[in-house]
This record gives structure tokens, C-alpha cells and sequence, in this order.
């Protein structure tokens, strides 16, 4: 796409505005978007660190207002023994001080991580289907065996049972597997 402006050059900078319903965009290029002014109105040094930092300055349900700290919650800042970096610290930088800060603000992190991981607190990662085969499976039964687990302490033996019998097919499934590896 060409930019709109010169037509000379590729159209990099891409502008959406929608006002009383009426959508409109601009493609420019970065020399006609500098002239017009539109890379004015946006921070050139925006960072990765920024993106992570502006989703760590707000706990989830807590408005401006609250959280601005007062002196008296400055004075009694979570702070991590190693590093000595407090969690305001922690929250303007976007990074930790040390391996131990998790432990320190770890009350504090699921609500980030849940806004980053879409819900998720737990990251499980990606298995490649032609090289994780068990692993599949195994990550299957340990689910399994922690529904199981949920089930009998809400005394739902029924939906346990067929859970159970599920269990046993996963682990005669491994077994094979790794007869036949063998």
C-alpha cells in the first residue's frame, strides 16, 4: 500500500479514527506522518518494558484514586529482602530485581498474570503433536487424576467412577506405548 499523501513511498504508519459512527483511516509514511504531525502525538521511545509496565500499574478493581499510595502505605511498601526493590518499583520498571521477588509479590501476580495470559495463571507451554505423543497423554491423566480429586471431595461418585475408568484407559495407553518403545 502506497502512502496516501506522497505516493512515493510504502504506507507505514496506519491511522483508524472513528467519530459518530463514521470510521476513516490514513496510511502514511513515516516522512508525510512526521510533517503531518501524527508521530507527534505518540512517544517514539515506547519501549517493550513500557507495554509490560502499563499493564502492571493497576492491581484488578482498583481505580486511579486508589491507587495512589499514600505516605503511610510508602512506608509500609512490600519489599523484597534480597534486592530491597519494592512492588511501586516492581510495577513502574516491568521487571524484578531478583529470582526471590516472585516469592515476594507473589499475592500480587495473579491478577497480572490473568490480565496477561487471558485468564490463565499456569503456563503450560506448546507440545509438537509428531514429537509429544506421551507427553499428551500424560498431561491428560494428571488432569484427569486432579478432576477425579475435585469430584470425591464433592462426593460426585458417579461422574468419579467414569472419571476413574477414563484414568485407567490413559495409564493402558502409556503402558503400550511404552511396551511397544521397548
Amino acid at each position: 500500500m502506497e502512502c496516501q499523501e506522497c505516493q512515493k513511498r510504502p504506507a507505514t504508519v496506519h491511522f483508524s479514527q472513528v467519530v459518530n459512527g463514521e470510521k476513516s483511516e490514513v496510511h502514511l509514511c513515516e516522512y508525510c506522518a512526521q510533517e503531518k504531525g501524527y508521530m507527534d502525538q505518540y512517544n517514539q521511545n515506547f519501549s517493550f518494558q513500557d507495554l509490560l509496565s502499563g499493564l502492571f500499574n493497576f492491581d484488578s478493581g482498583t481505580s486511579f484514586k486508589e491507587s495512589q499510595s499514600s505516605s503511610y502505605q510508602r512506608q509500609n511498601a512490600l519489599q523484597c529482602d534480597k534486592c530491597g526493590m519494592t512492588y511501586e518499583e516492581f510495577k513502574s520498571l516491568g521487571k524484578f530485581g531478583c529470582e526471590h521477588c516472585y516469592e515476594t509479590f507473589d499475592q500480587h501476580l495473579n491478577p497480572i498474570f490473568r490480565r496477561v495470559h487471558s485468564g490463565n495463571t499456569t503456563h503450560n507451554g506448546k507440545i509438537p503433536k509428531r514429537v509429544g505423543g506421551n507427553l499428551h497423554l500424560k498431561r491428560n491423566l494428571q488432569q484427569y487424576r486432579l478432576e477425579l480429586q475435585k469430584l470425591v471431595e464433592k462426593e460426585q461418585f458417579e461422574e468419579a467412577a467414569k472419571m476413574r475408568d477414563q484414568i485407567r484407559e490413559l495409564e493402558k495407553q502409556l503402558s503400550e506405548d511404552k511396551g511397544g518403545d521397548a
